[in-house]
């Protein structure tokens, strides 16, 4: 461990040391809230609950603040349980959430920033105020595949643009922290769930309390089984976790230490075959026979393992079941010590061991069985079964293999995450001093992190029917002569991807960045201005497909003595490593203002920049010198998003009303993994957001949507986009929450929803318009037993996220993603 992290750790025992020896009380973060509330102008009471505290140098009400800043409280998520954690974020403001990915793998950006590739690249997820990853796009370690929603949270906050520039590392576009409980409420709950038309079964279980009258715990977790929201014949979702930690407040400060263990799987849908008719500018989007977009996956009971060379080149059986797996083991302090009357020492540290799997099939053609098998094993080609009921029969007649006659060209994903591991210190210190009649705030800080990414792709290839239900098969294909060209239906390397992709990390990313704000506050006017600077290295070697390397060769995989056909390439991992060893910095800003028109209307302005190092997606681009290890001269591995916006707020009572209008420009370097493609553009967009709660008597609703005009400004290699629509991009996207709460019963619907947007930059496939409502029905039976019976996607509609295609192919077939199909569950919930 170097010097500076040594010294990183030992603050949480000055702090501890520090509090124990303090005289005066001061409350938790967690408490600091409702003084934060007291400290500002009168209002109304509603409005003194709506204090953040994420993005911001101290709580604050939102009405003070100069940034836009959400929540959602844990009820909406007990009411409305959603299938995966991306779900729970499309509810968010301003926040563009692509949820077909399952419980992790979602692609998430925000106020028009460009989803290129996936992930979060732009956004970062915290866990209680700190990144879940550095990087919220690690190629195959999505940071929401790290993160569980459980009876755990207490609620979720985001920050869009603003000071996420300059309070986190790597966010210029925004924060979504997820906050756990810490105990404040005595008592527990345990709950028990099932899909009724689905199979998946859960227990989930918290609980927290006073151990005495300084010190608290919160203990939690949850455990699943089943095939998940998709049938596929096996129990792909198995797996759970559990959080636990314990607070001690001491005169002036508090301690925390907190710990997290999950070890879950599931499976990661990727793009799957739906037929599209019609005009690429108006689609027709149907299922194909034997297989549904919304309710199907190429995932099977009779296709579970593969066999493969691991990052040592030896042979190894991969479980394909194993899908997103997720292996986090992390432990943490956060502290807090008030020095003087103003001044206060935060301090906030983690370590992660992170590993897992990712596994998952994506076709990289779907075709006519014949015309794909003669295409691969020439004229006359012969198919069998190779898993399945009826492994080892010939297929007599390929047009009516799983009911449709198509077969699909898989490339299976298949990634060792041998270590993501993390390790983070954030320690800050914030106060606030008497000047010229107003107060003026001081905060700065140092944020170091560490962040692994070693990883070994272990891809091979398989032929498979399209069949729903998990009952797709292996499919074997022999020549005209009946020697068979796979193994079994397999093939030991990306052969639809032209054999690339055999590749290894062992990087290591550092990043370091002191950041200070000043702020003055007088009458009903506060300004503020931010900076921070972050910089860093990236070090440690890649091995793979590189320029001129060899990655196949023969080889006797299943030990019989022969070289088979499908033996002749075998993916492997070449023996020479290339050295990367590069550095970087850059300088991030903020600066806003905020005016209360009354108590409860204020205006705001902000305009920020902020940076994105970019990491592993790099790696094997034009961007590394290969002979160096360095960056090629001229490149910078950071991408810079600015960002300008101004809004009004109003709450009163029962009423809350936030407009926000915004333009972002943005570089970006990406690496587009599907298409084996880097890309280097320029984006600009220009749009507004809203947002609104009110509540009379038993009914309430809340209610956003962000309308954003976004286009390409400029394309490095391809100017024929340039003015071009960003992929995936809609004009307009939007949520509500009606409800109605008679006390021993609440009902009420959840809709989500978006306008048309484009496949690909080229603009031509559109994507069609959708909405998802999603309802339930909570009935108290008893003071602390509840029932509850939820539905999500009621109409079962087809919501495309993503499309691999451009436009229609000549059969029809498009390779996509829609939002799962109609899902119905059922709880009891107990408290205690």
């Amino acid at each position: 461990m170097s010097l500076r992290f040594r010294l990183l750790a030992s603050i949480p025992a000055l702090l501890i040391a520090g509090a124990v020896h303090a005289q005066t009380a001061t409350p938790p973060a967690d408490a600091q809230a409702s003084d934060a509330a007291a400290a500002q102008p009168a209002a109304d009471p509603a409005e003194s609950q709506d204090i953040v505290v994420t993005g911001v140098a101290q709580g604050r009400n939102r009405l003070d603040t100069s940034v836009s800043v959400s929540s959602l409280d844990a009820d909406l998520t007990a009411k409305i349980p959603p299938r995966n954690t991306a779900e729970i974020l499309r509810n968010l403001p301003g926040v563009r959430v692509e949820a077909s990915g399952g419980e992790g793998n979602a692609n998430i950006s925000v106020r028009g920033l460009p989803v290129a590739s996936g992930g979060s690249k732009f956004l970062q997820l915290q866990e209680d105020g700190l990144p879940v990853l550095e990087f919220g796009d690690i190629i195959f370690g999505n940071a929401d595949i790290f993160i569980r929603n459980d009876l755990s949270l207490a609620r979720i906050e985001s920050v869009r643009g603003g000071s996420a520039s300059t309070f986190a590392s790597n966010s210029p576009g925004g924060i979504i922290n997820f906050i756990s409980k810490t105990g404040e409420q005595e008592g527990g709950s345990f709950q028990l769930s099932s899909g009724l038309d689905y199979r998946e079964y859960r227990a989930d279980f918290a609980y927290g309390g006073k151990i005495d009258a300084r010190t608290r715990y919160e203990l939690s977790g949850f455990y699943r089984l089943g095939d998940g929201p998709r049938d596929v014949g096996y129990d792909a979702m198995r797996g759970g976790q559990i959080k636990a930690n314990i607070t001690r407040e001491f005169d002036r400060g508090y301690v925390r230490v907190y710990g997290k263990y999950l070890d879950d799987r599931s499976i990661a849908y990727l793009p799957n075959p739906v037929r599209v008719t019609g005009s690429n500018g108006d689609p027709t989007y149907t299922n194909i026979p034997g297989f549904s977009i919304n309710e199907d996956t190429l995932h099977s009971r009779y296709i579970r393992s593969v066999l493969t060379l691991d990052g040592d080149n030896d042979p190894v059986r991969r479980n394909i079941g194993d899908g997103m797996h997720p292996v986090v083991k992390s432990v943490g302090f956060e502290g807090q010590y008030e020095i003087a009357d103003r001044w206060t020492v935060t301090e906030r540290f983690r370590y992660s061991d992170i590993s897992g799997d990712f596994v998952s099939p994506f076709p990289a053609a779907v075709g006519d069985a014949q015309t794909t098998a003669n295409g691969f094993a020439g004229a006359g080609a012969q198919l069998y079964y190779a898993s399945g009921p009826l492994t080892g029969q010939r297929i007599v007649n390929p047009g009516t293999l799983g009911g449709n006659g198509l077969l699909a060209s898989v490339v299976l994903f298949d990634v060792d995450l041998k270590s993501l591991n993390n390790i983070t210190n954030d320690l800050r210190v914030n106060g606030k001093v008497d000047l010229g009649g107003g107060a003026l705030t001081i905060a700065a800080g140092l944020y170091n992190s560490r962040q692994d990414v070693k990883t070994d792709w272990l891809w091979t290839s398989f032929f498979q029917s399209v069949q729903g239900d998990g009952r797709s098969v292996l499919v074997d294909i022999r020549n005209a002569a009946g020697v068979s060209q796979t193994a079994g239906g397999t093939l030991y390397s990306a052969t639809f991807f032209g054999n690339c992709c055999r590749r290894s990390y062992d990087m290591r990313y550092t990043t370091n960045a002191p950041f200070a704000q000043l702020g003055f506050e007088i009458g009903r006017l506060n300004v503020d201005g931010s900076v921070r600077y972050d910089f860093g290295s990236a070090k440690g070697s890649i091995a793979g497909d590189l320029p001129g390397a060899v990655t196949t060769r023969a080889q006797d995989m299943n030990g019989d003595g022969v070289i088979s056909p499908a033996e002749r390439t075998v993916a492997f991992l070449p023996a020479n490593r290339t050295g990367i060893d590069y550095d970087y910095s850059y300088l991030s800003y903020s600066a806003g203002a905020n005016y209360r028109l009354s108590n409860q209307l204020a205006a705001f302005a902000r305009y920020s920049r902020g940076g994105r190092v970019n990491a592993d997606r790099l790696l094997f681009g034009p961007t590394i010198n290969l002979q160096t290890g360095g960056l090629v001269n001229g490149s910078k591995p950071y991408d810079f998003v600015r960002q300008a916006e101004g809004g009004l707020k109003y709450s009163s009572g029962p009423i809350g009303l936030y407009a926000t209008v915004f333009n972002a420009r943005t570089q970006e370097t990406n690496y587009l993994l599907s298409q084996q493609q880097f890309t280097s553009r320029r984006y600009e967009a220009t749009g507004v957001e809203l947002e609104a709660r009110f509540r009379a008597g038993p009914f309430s609703l809340t209610a956003a949507g962000t309308y954003t005009d976004a286009k390409i400004t400029r394309d490095a290699t391809d100017p024929t986009l340039d003015g071009n629509r960003p992929q995936r991009q809609a004009a307009f996207v939007y949520q509500a929450t009606p409800q109605f709460d008679f006390g021993a019963i609440s009902f009420g619907a959840n809709v989500i929803g978006t306008t048309s947007s484009y496949t690909q930059p080229v603009n031509q496939l559109k994507m069609p318009a959708y909405t998802q409502v999603n309802g339930f029905v909570l009935v108290r039976a008893a003071d602390n037993v509840s029932f509850n019976v939820n539905a999500n996607n009621i109409f079962n509609v087809k919501g495309i996220t993503e499309a691999e295609d451009a436009a229609i192919p000549s059969n029809q077939i498009v390779r996509a993603r829609s939002i799962n199909g109609r899902t119905i569950a059922a709880s009891v919930r107990f408290d205690f």
